[in-house]
């Protein structure tokens, strides 16, 4: 509402913001009822859902904008995830994340990254109970964080080009290289504070209170940049409290490689004022007001690096420009369908580790027809 506060004195517009753990099927829902309920502009859960939803007909593309100065403004290859297989604009980042970072309590950890991937699993998790703290539910997208876990494994086991033909659906589920991303998080689930079940009552944002317990629940929380806000909001903890590493290689082949998001809107309804907002959500100005708030990382380039005014976001920033492959967060480009399968497999392997087999021939059956022309788009 901060970054919305600008535009709705300069326009006299006024934005009825309703925010919602289920977007996913309550947009869904709306589009498949012939678009009866639908905002005037809506985040969009990622690339996959938006080409979904623009072949749908619900989706409009946004002329207005000029792309080639929208490209020069975001991170390279971002802006290209909002554009259709027809050359449009359906989608803009308001919001950059940098995900495979590796946060921790600095009363309880000196900040010396292992070397390693490896060496990181096998550290010792004192003075905490457990070395990691796991948390999935997120309404109808419970298990998102999973997938987080999955997509940086696999691109630092297997690499860019495996990591690419997995998200168009190319490699199965059942490969060696996806069944052994899926082994190596069998790991973390089994070193998380709780377990299974506990991995999947606790809300996302909930994830590292118990870095901050006395004594600690856990040592370590693998999460995205935003998640700096979740600490101080939920955990109680303030800045200089926390801080993170980028999570360490597991290939030395594909050193240095880094995942990461952003959160993506769309318009439903094609008026004067969504086309305003969208440019306004757009501009280094109105991203550069959540920057200096903190727990924000910006999509424009043009926002000032001392508008960071929290130390792990400058960092977080930092990891992102030093890359040396970025991929985008791979559930978020795959079809809906595919999507929703990937997240509902998450919590059940949360739950239960020992069903891998099974679990990876599902996805590889939702896979099957998920990438078909027509897959997934709902009937406007």
């Amino acid at each position: 509402m901060a970054m919305l506060k600008p535009w709705m004195d300069g326009t006299h517009a006024q934005v009825d913001y309703t925010g919602t753990r289920s977007m996913q099927d309550q947009l869904t829902a709306a589009i498949r009822a012939g678009g009866q309920g639908l905002p005037d502009v809506a985040g969009i859960p990622g690339p996959g859902l938006a080409a979904d939803w623009y072949n749908a007909g619900a989706l409009k593309p946004l002329d207005f904008m000029d792309l080639n100065q929208y490209k020069a403004s975001t991170p390279p290859g971002m802006a290209e995830l909002g554009v259709a297989s027809d050359g449009k604009l359906i989608g803009i980042f308001t919001k950059a994340a940098v995900k495979g970072l590796i946060w921790y309590n600095t009363k309880n950890f000196d900040g010396t990254a292992p070397a390693t991937f490896d060496e990181l699993e096998n550290s010792d998790p004192a003075p905490a109970q457990s070395l990691w703290c796991n948390a999935f539910e997120a309404g109808d997208a419970s298990g998102w964080p999973g997938t987080d876990w999955i997509e940086d494994i696999l691109l630092r086991q297997a690499g860019p080009d495996v990591y690419d033909s997995w998200v168009k659906g190319q490699t199965k589920w059942t490969s060696n290289e996806v069944k052994q991303a899926f082994q190596t998080f069998a790991d973390v689930v089994n070193k998380t504070n709780g377990g299974g079940a506990t991995i999947n009552a606790t809300a996302f944002g909930d994830v590292g209170n118990e870095l901050f317990t006395d004594p600690p629940g856990c040592k370590f929380v693998h999460q995205a940049s935003f998640i700096s806000d979740f600490f101080k909001n939920q955990g109680g903890a303030k800045d200089g409290d926390f801080d993170f590493f980028v999570m360490p290689d597991i290939n030395e082949q594909f050193k240095g490689a880094l995942t990461g998001g952003g959160d993506m809107f769309g318009m439903f309804h094609d008026t004067p004022a969504a086309q305003s907002l969208l440019q306004w959500l757009t501009s280094a100005q109105a991203q550069q007001i959540w920057a200096e708030r903190g727990g924000f990382i910006a999509a424009n380039v043009n926002v000032p690096a001392d508008a960071y005014k929290v130390e792990s976001d400058k960092k977080a920033a930092q990891a992102l420009q030093n890359a040396s492959a970025f991929r985008f967060d791979g559930s978020d480009q795959m079809p809906g369908e595919m999507n929703s399968a990937f997240f509902k497999a998450m919590v059940q392997f949360a739950g239960d580790p020992g069903s891998i087999e099974s679990i990876l021939q599902s996805l590889d059956d939702t896979q099957s027809h998920a990438y078909a022309p027509s897959s997934g788009s709902p009937s406007p």
